[in-house]
């Protein structure tokens, strides 16, 4: 089966966890760039974030690398935005035809997961959605090998039930 990663990452935390997943399970590493994307450092970050959150934009993205049509099995990561996906992963579910798809999900936050797995799973209708995680914390900088195996494993035992 053919796999890919598709994910948004401000930080570098998604990133990792992606990137890792990709290592793993031999998949496509698909990331969305915004063509303006907010600030990386900064408070107003946060703001600007949960602004589009709450307003429901959905940023014009950089073309994508990769057709995520053209597979079969899809991990899809974000970090935990206001309670939800980033922004750029609404531009993602509304620009790019998915049915019929095997999709992994997973989130990174500080905080709280929210209801950003939920939102996804709404998103995603007509998909199926065959695993589910969340990275807490800082897995970039704070126990880095520990969220690495973390990704690792679970993206393994994902690919490993299909």
């Amino acid at each position: 089966m053919k796999t890919a990663v598709v994910y948004y990452s401000l930080e570098g935390n998604t990133d990792f966890v992606a990137q890792a997943i990709s290592e793993s399970v031999g998949a496509e590493l698909i990331r969305l760039c915004p063509k303006k994307d907010i600030a990386r450092e900064g408070f107003m970050r946060y703001l600007s974030g949960g602004k589009q959150v709450f307003k429901k934009e959905k940023p014009e993205l950089e073309p994508l690398s990769e057709n995520p049509e053209d597979y079969d099995v899809l991990f899809v990561g974000t970090p935990v935005w206001a309670g939800s996906f980033a922004p750029a992963l609404a531009s993602f579910f509304a620009d790019v035809n998915l049915s019929g798809k095997k999709i992994a999900l997973f989130t990174c936050h500080r905080g709280g997961p929210g209801k950003a797995a939920q939102r996804m799973r709404e998103a995603l209708k007509g998909n199926e959605i065959i695993g589910e995680t969340e990275f807490v914390g800082d897995p970039l900088r704070n126990n880095s090998e520990e969220g690495r195996e973390k990704a690792i494993q679970w993206a393994q035992e994902v690919t490993q039930n299909l």
